[in-house]
């Protein structure tokens, strides 16, 4: 048996709630945190969407799974207190912790891990990485703490996945209510939620680790930044993660009771294209696309220049990151000529569909005034985040949409069927059999640049750019993650410092 080498960061010591003095959290301390959030979530199940805002909300505060990121990417045991794999790739062991309960009193078993992995690898499945848990052949049950999970080839990127998100572990007992009245085994339970404002967690009393500091927290839905600023600044709010609105932090600059802490999160900004659609079905349109806008201006107007443009699906945070060339440069008059080249007239029509977002809107602006500057007429489509979710993403019904993926190193939505921008490419998808094929590091970094190539040339989507993670909070706050490996905001481990 051995090890599975993975996309790990080193663990750095820090100061947690497991790690701090007794003095640190002293009896009587604070123990309430208002945090502000730019988008509500559509609904508190991971494994039934993808919206970022249900991991800000749910992922290591109510859901747990057998694994586990921590703040700098590295993957960690969580349910599973061990775990094992064969030589061959195809057998992965795990051992559960003993006295683990679901919020509704439902023990934590070898059943329970079962039912929720090949719940979701199911035909019918609506998880949004059912690509992944399909690969489970079966799942056996030695004792009740004891997990073996057998897969139909090997994986390499196995285990990463059991820490997302859509791997959460999850009672038979309540799996139907989790949309809205979630049940994990998580440190903290689901309270309330008033929809349009805010949504409170309290505190697991019969927590199977070790307990929060906090006795509950409430995630305040304030999608304006200046809204946002105003109550931070009041005291409304203790903090901000990923604060929307760039030239706003400035309010902060020298105040004595708040500070803006940079860190990573896997942000990777694109102008999503429908290949199925005419004409980005044809790829001189979408390269002339890319030529026509100007990234460089872009992310100058957008994030005064605090960012890096992107040209393939990639954060610069990810290890398996690479630097390429701008294979379409910004050149307009190339742009026009490829459009003519493909036989798409002067004047033809294409709708950018956004979503609620400052990023979305202000990049979305930019974008059609450089489309019309090569010939095409661009309608702006501003739409909830509701009708985004399942027009968009679910349905894949739109021309062009800018959005932001955050999932960490997520290359592979590219071979997903369906998939909401439509790309399929036999090439892409070989590259990508062959990187989850095997387990050795150096070799799977080749594949993996080899991928983000093959993308930066077939150009799916127009990539636009990552920007850091700038969150704004309270200086008495410790825990608080800096970074943002993938879609969460875990706060067993924050309290406030007296």
């Amino acid at each position: 048996m051995k090890t599975l080498p993975i996309f790990m960061a080193v663990l750095t010591a820090g100061c947690s709630a497991l790690l701090c003095p007794a003095s640190a959290r002293a009896e009587g301390a604070r123990d309430t945190l208002s945090i502000g959030l730019a988008i509500e979530p559509p609904g508190l199940d991971p494994t039934r969407g993808s919206s970022e805002a249900i991991g800000m909300v749910t992922y290591g505060n109510i859901y747990e799974g057998l694994m586990r990121l921590n703040e700098h990417g590295a993957l960690r045991p969580l349910l599973a207190q061990n775990w094992s794999v064969s030589s061959d790739g195809l057998i992965n062991d795990f051992t559960l912790h003993n006295g683990v309960h679901f919020h509704d009193g439902t023990e934590l078993t070898c059943e329970s891990v079962k039912f929720s992995l090949l719940r979701a690898g199911a035909m019918g499945s609506t998880n949004p990485n059912r690509a992944v848990f399909s690969r489970i052949a079966d799942i056996s049950c030695p004792d009740s703490l004891h997990v073996r999970i057998r897969l139909h080839h090997p994986y390499g990127s196995f285990l990463y996945q059991l820490a997302g998100n859509d791997a959460a572990i999850l009672s038979p007992a309540s799996v139907d209510q989790n949309i809205s009245h979630p049940v994990g085994t998580g440190p903290f339970v689901f309270d309330e939620w008033r929809r349009g404002d805010h949504l409170t967690l309290r505190r697991n009393p019969d927590y199977w680790g070790s307990k929060p500091a906090l006795n509950s927290v409430t995630f305040r839905f304030m999608p304006d930044p200046l809204s946002a600023s105003n109550a931070l600044l009041a005291g409304e709010l203790d903090a901000y993660p990923s604060f929307p609105s760039r030239e706003i932090l400035s309010r902060f600059s020298g105040n004595r009771r708040l500070e803006v802490v940079r860190g990573s999160f896997p942000f990777k900004a694109i102008l999503a294209l429908n290949n199925a659609r005419r004409p980005f079905n044809d790829p001189r349109v979408r390269q002339a696309i890319a030529q026509a806008v100007d990234r460089k201006a872009l992310i100058q107007a957008v994030a005064e220049s605090d960012a890096t443009v992107l040209q393939s699906h990639m954060a610069p945070d990810d290890p398996d990151y690479v630097s390429l060339p701008d294979r379409y440069p910004y050149d307009p008059e190339h742009a026009r000529a490829l459009l003519k080249e493909a036989g798409v007239s002067p004047g033809t029509h294409l709708t950018l569909t956004f979503p609620p977002i400052g990023y979305a809107r202000d990049s979305s602006e930019l974008i059609a005034a450089y489309l019309e500057q090569v010939g095409l007429t661009v309608t702006l489509q501003p739409v909830e985040w509701p009708a985004w979710l399942g027009r968009v993403y679910g349905q894949g019904q739109f021309d062009m949409t800018v959005i932001a993926h955050t999932e960490p190193h997520d290359i592979n939505i590219y071979d997903r069927t369906p998939v909401y921008f439509h790309y399929h490419s036999p090439v892409f998808h070989d590259l990508l059999e062959q990187y989850e094929a095997t387990a050795d590091t150096a070799r799977r970094h080749e594949l993996s640049v080899q991928m983000q190539e093959q993308l930066a040339t077939d150009e799916p989507n127009v990539y636009l750019f990552s920007i850091p993670r700038q969150t704004v909070m309270d200086r008495r706050i410790r825990g608080i993650w800096a970074n943002q490996p993938i879609a969460g905001f875990p706060v067993a481990d924050v309290f406030w410092a007296p």
